[in-house]
């Protein structure tokens, strides 16, 4: 995850673009395969106080032309904040920008607070994300769409000039009924956050599985991944600490890749403690102990 909440740069203080473009040279340089933007315009803790992060499509498309390699993707995209038609659109330019490094992270979303700021509706977000999932699966997949919804409308949309391949779709869900649509319209899965592997993330991964079963889809027809948070204990944490956080050596960091590889996860995204260069090439070194790279 690179860092873009107020909180996350040098000091606990906002990321410059200059920290967050050095955050995501890092990672391509020292091998890690990703890196991901989380979309939120506020956080409102229960105290009232209230948190921002930078917008993530404009930040994306920035990274994408400062870096070569790595995978560049949304943790996840608030289905919500932009029009179905609009996403499939900006989809297609990032990807051309990156030379075909997109991952379309998306969510229904699900903090009030955000919604209500910025006047977006609270309500049946389910609903109104099933209906946008399937237009935006439909047009990043080259269809021409005509749908008629509660809350969408398309008429003979298409993406013109059409991406150059498929993008690759990723749904963050949990409840059977996110699941589902999951199982339907995904390429990818992820659920968040976690430390050590424990019996949450296994029942999520069975959930899954069960899923794609009722779908008809074969299992491995979308990719497991997974949230993990890693505290480099030699470095202060910052100001929002997360209590499940996995800690320990470099060692330690390696094991826990294996435990998850070991349970079919194919990919790990990670939020570093504190976002520092130093935390990035920790983990890729972790990274590399764990594969034998």
């Amino acid at each position: 995850m690179l860092p873009v909440g107020d909180s996350d740069g040098v000091a606990g203080a906002p990321p410059s673009w200059a920290d967050i473009r050095t955050f995501a040279r890092t990672a391509e340089s020292t091998g890690l395969d990703s890196v991901w933007l989380a979309d939120h315009f506020l956080y409102q803790a229960p105290d009232g106080a209230r948190y921002g992060t930078h917008e993530a499509w404009t930040l994306l498309s920035a990274v994408a032309a400062v870096t070569d390699r790595v995978e560049l993707g949304t943790m996840v995209l608030c289905a919500t904040f932009r029009d179905p038609g609009l996403v499939a659109k900006m989809a297609a330019a990032a990807d051309l920008v990156s030379d075909g490094r997109l991952v379309l992270g998306v969510g229904a979303g699900w903090h009030d607070p955000e919604y209500e700021a910025f006047g977006l509706p609270t309500d049946h977000r389910v609903g109104r994300f099933a209906e946008w999932l399937e237009i935006v699966a439909r047009l990043v997949r080259g269809e021409t769409v005509t749908f008629e919804g509660k809350y969408h409308q398309v008429r003979d949309a298409a993406l013109l000039p059409p991406p150059a391949r498929r993008i690759p779709l990723l749904v963050a869900s949990r409840q059977p009924r996110m699941l589902d649509l999951t199982a339907q319209w995904a390429d990818a899965w992820n659920t968040a956050w976690f430390g050590a592997v424990d019996e949450r993330v296994q029942s999520r991964l069975r959930d899954l599985g069960s899923a794609v079963s009722r779908s008809g889809r074969p299992d491995d027809a979308i990719a497991r991944t997974v949230g993990i948070v890693v505290r480099d204990p030699d470095q202060p944490a910052g100001p929002d600490a997360e209590p499940n956080a996995l800690t320990g050596s470099v060692e330690d960091v390696a094991r826990v890749i294996k435990d998850y590889e070991a349970l079919g996860v194919d990919h790990l995204i990670a939020v570093l403690e504190p976002m520092t260069p130093r935390s990035v090439e920790r983990l890729a070194e972790a990274g590399r102990l764990a594969t034998g790279g």
